[in-house]
This record gives structure tokens, sequence and C-alpha cells, in this order.
């Protein structure tokens, strides 16, 4: 360690140490681990949800320890503090400490988990499925680069998760905009916006109210071919799923369905 270094330190936690929380935490004289020391004390704040104070101590080492072993865990850290407190502002700046990792650490071990957390910044910002889901997109697409540059992550479970919540978020996005159209009974319009969320999220888990009121859409939309392209989604909800408030409605139109076609064929003889 550098005398330059340490004198550094110093003066850098003095200057916490005289404006906030961190007042007894000036570094003793003679610490030959400035950097580890910085650390430590950043890591205790960020515990104790002292996001400012931890903040100080990372932010330490990443402008004045280039060298630091530590410092790629404290630009991870300084993102993790931003994310911990939970604002639209503090999550944009999470946001951009991830991605700087992701630029001048691509190969570190810990890329994974800066992608991951990445993904994270965004996903805090997903808003209602009646609102804009620009931030679902975005946490969508942050994830869909961790699933393909890190097949073999140990935090991969984590990531499917993160997938899963963000998906289902657009889906209900969608499903609702079409369940909007299924109560007006403008049916062409329910049809298409739920056949497009089964598109392209066929493992939607709310998937039984979507295959019910796509199958209902096209049972209502008249008496020709829409009611036997119904058929197979009632069937679906009935195959796929032992609960569901949809159950009972859908096994009534299956009977009703296959008894028509039992007749149809019948008259074609």
């Amino acid at each position: 360690m550098t005398v330059i270094r340490l004198v550094s330190a110093l003066a850098v936690v003095a200057a916490i140490a005289g404006g906030c929380a961190a007042k007894k935490d000036v570094m003793p004289l003679g610490t030959a681990d400035a950097d580890k020391y910085l650390f430590d004390k950043g890591s205790e704040a960020a515990k104790e949800r002292k996001w400012l104070n931890a903040r100080e101590y990372f932010r330490n080492i990443v402008d004045n320890y280039p060298q630091s072993p530590y410092r790629p865990d404290a630009k991870l850290a300084l993102g993790d503090s931003y994310i911990g407190e939970h604002t639209t502002e503090a999550l944009l700046l999470a946001a951009n400490e991830f991605r700087e990792f992701l630029t001048f650490y691509p190969t570190n071990p810990r890329a994974d988990y800066a992608q991951l957390q990445l993904a994270k910044s965004f996903a805090e910002q997903m808003l209602a499925p009646e609102r804009d889901q620009s931030a679902t997109k975005d946490a969508i697409k942050e994830i869909e680069i961790f699933l393909q540059r890190f097949p073999n992550s140990a935090l991969m479970p984590e990531a499917r998760k993160l997938e899963r919540e963000a998906k289902d978020r657009l889906s209900e996005a969608g499903y609702r905009v079409g369940f909007f159209y299924f109560r007006l009974k403008y049916y062409p319009g329910a049809i298409d916006r739920f056949r497009e969320v089964l598109k392209t999220d066929p493992a939607f888990t709310n998937r039984d109210a979507l295959y019910y009121h796509l199958a209902e859409s096209l049972y209502q939309y008249n008496q020709g071919a829409s009611r036997a392209e119904a058929l197979p989604f009632f069937e679906r909800l009935l195959k796929e799923f032992e609960k569901s408030e949809y159950l009972a409605a859908a096994q009534k139109r299956v009977a009703e369905l296959k008894t028509a076609v039992v007749g149809d064929l019948a008259k074609s003889r």
C-alpha cells in the first residue's frame, strides 16, 4: 500500500466522518490495507441499510483504487445500494452501475450477477398491468441476455423466476386488453389479443383465464367455424388445470360442442 493511497483514503474517510453517521469510522492511523478497510466499512453500512454511507465507502474504492482487488465488488455494491433504495431515480442509477461493470469487467466471475441485477433494476420498475410496460420489456430483454450469456450460471433458477414474473406481467397486460374487448362483446378484437398473448407466452401463468376467454370469444363470435375452433381451447383448459374457476363452465361448453359435432355428423349421413 503506497503512502499516497493511504493518505487519500484517510482524507476521504475523514470527510465522511464530518457529515454523517460515519463519525466514529475514521480510518485508524497506520492502516495498511485502506481499500479493504473501506470495503468492510461499506459492507457494514449496507447491511444496516445505510445506503448513502455505504456508497461513500464503495465510491472511494471505485474512484481512487483502480488496481484494488475490491474494486469490482465495490462497483457491484454501488449498484446494489441503489436497488436497496427502491426509488425510480435510484433504480436508474443502479442500472448504470451494472452496465458500467459489464463494460469494464465483461469476463469477471461475477458478470452473471451484474447482468441479473441489471435485469432486476428494470423489474423493480415494472408497473401494474394496466399501465405502461416499457420497464417490463426492458427487464425481459436483459434477462434474455443473461440466459444467452450465462447458461451455466448458478443464478439460473433466480433468473428463470424473474423471467416468469416479467413475462407474466406483460402477458397479463395483453390479456386484460383482450378481456376489455370481451366485455364489450367486440369478439374479433378479443380473439386477436388473446391469440397474440398465447403465441408470445404459451407458459403464461394465468393461461386458464386466457384459454377460457379465447374459447368463449370464438364460441360467441358466430355459429359457424369459430365454434369448432373454440373446442380445443376449452379442452386444453381441462387438461392443463386441475383447479380453476373456469373448469365448470369449460366442461359445460365441451359437452355442448361435442354433442353438436355428433349431431352435425348424423345430419350429414
